[in-house]
């Protein structure tokens, strides 16, 4: 298990995920389908050179995804009970395709459970990065993790 315990947390850990993902084109056209977003600025080249960006752009939701994606087998993996929510989600910068990302994760709160005593909530504030260095999407994550068992 990689995840930590909610006790093993403590306020400003923060973790540079290691893996990094290319965003390919197949990603962005899946996603984009799958959830059946038919946004011309992810799925038609034409629309999408005619737009302001020139080309196309990754659907955002896929960009959030990934962010959390990256930094689970850091965070959560094995000692997740729920995702509790997910507030201030922010995108300031666009996603293109072969922009590759990588995530860090910073611990923002931590509390103690009032309903389940062998949990407690940990606050993540997660940021995707692209290979410019500049932050693509941001978000707190409220997570109940699990306290390591006695």
């Amino acid at each position: 298990m990689a995840g930590r315990f909610f006790d093993e947390w403590r306020v400003g850990d923060r973790i540079e995920h290691d893996i990094r993902r290319t965003v390919t084109e197949t990603d962005n056209l899946l996603f984009s389908t799958m959830t059946h977003n038919p946004q011309p600025l992810h799925i038609d080249l034409e629309a999408a050179k005619a737009s302001e960006f020139g080309q196309i752009l990754v659907n955002g939701t896929f960009t959030f995804a990934l962010m959390v994606g990256l930094s689970v087998g850091d965070t959560t993996l094995g000692t997740l009970v729920a995702n509790l929510g997910y507030d201030k989600l922010v995108m300031p910068k666009p996603v293109f395709i072969g922009d590759t990302m990588r995530a860090t994760s910073e611990v923002a709160d931590l509390k103690e459970s009032k309903s389940r005593p062998g949990a407690g909530i940990v606050t993540f504030t997660h940021e995707l990065i692209n290979q410019r260095d500049e932050v693509v999407c941001r978000c707190l994550r409220s997570a109940l993790l699990k306290k390591r068992p006695a």
